[in-house]
C-alpha cells in the first residue's frame, strides 16, 4: 500500500492523522483531494458505524485503501453525551466554540467531571475492513484553558496531566490522546 485515503475534510483532524501515520512512509491523500466525493452523512448510532460507512464510501469512489474515523466525548455526569453527536453537539451549524460553550453550561452544576474521549478508525480496503478503538480517560475544567488542539480540546485534561489537550505540544497530545491510540493501533497491524 503506497497510497491511503482519509475519509475527511477537517483540516485539524487531516493535519493530526496525518503526523500520526508518518511511520508508514505512505502518500497520505483526504477528501479535499477529491472533488467528486459527496459528504457523507454520520447518520449511525455508533461512533463505528458513522467510521465504517465514511470509510467504506470513500473507498468506493476512489478504488483506493481508505481510512476514517468517529470521535465522540462521552461524559458521565451527561449520561455519556454528547458521544456520537459531538460534532453537531450545540446545533445543526455548531461551531467548536458553541459546543464547548453549551458543554460547560450543562455541566455547570455538576460535581462529576468524569469524562473521556473515545475514537473508533475504520480502515477499507479491497483485501479487508478493520476498525480499532482508542480511548483516553479525563476531566471537563470549567474554564477554557489553551490555543492548540481543536474541538472540545480546551476543557478537556486528560488523567495524569495538569493541562488540557489545547495546552500540551502536539507531539505528546498525539502521543496519548483516543485518535493516537486508534492511529497506533492501525499501524501496528499494517506492520503486522
Amino acid at each position: 500500500m503506497d497510497k491511503l485515503v482519509l475519509a475527511s475534510r477537517n483540516p485539524n483532524k487531516i493535519e493530526e492523522m496525518a503526523q500520526l501515520l508518518k511511520p508508514l512512509g505512505i502518500e497520505v491523500l483526504s477528501a479535499l483531494d477529491f472533488p467528486e466525493l459527496e459528504e457523507v452523512e454520520e447518520d449511525k448510532p455508533t461512533l463505528e458505524g458513522n467510521a465504517l460507512k465514511k470509510a467504506e464510501y470513500v473507498h468506493s469512489v476512489t478504488g483506493l485503501p481508505s481510512l476514517s474515523d468517529d470521535t465522540g466525548l462521552e461524559v458521565e455526569a451527561l449520561d455519556g453525551a454528547p458521544g456520537v453527536y459531538s460534532a453537531r453537539y450545540s446545533g445543526e451549524n455548531a461551531t467548536y466554540q458553541s459546543n464547548v460553550e453549551k458543554l460547560l453550561s450543562e455541566m455547570k452544576n455538576s460535581e462529576n467531571r468524569a469524562a473521556r474521549f473515545r475514537t473508533v478508525v475504520a480502515f477499507v480496503s479491497d483485501k479487508e475492513t478493520q476498525s480499532f478503538e482508542g480511548i483516553v480517560n479525563g476531566e471537563i475544567l470549567k474554564e477554557q484553558k489553551g490555543e492548540g488542539g481543536f474541538g472540545y480540546d480546551p476543557v478537556f485534561q486528560p488523567e495524569g496531566y495538569y493541562q488540557t489537550f489545547a495546552e500540551l505540544p502536539s507531539q505528546i497530545k498525539n502521543d496519548i490522546s483516543h485518535r493516537g491510540r486508534a492511529i497506533q493501533k492501525f499501524v501496528a497491524f499494517l506492520s503486522a
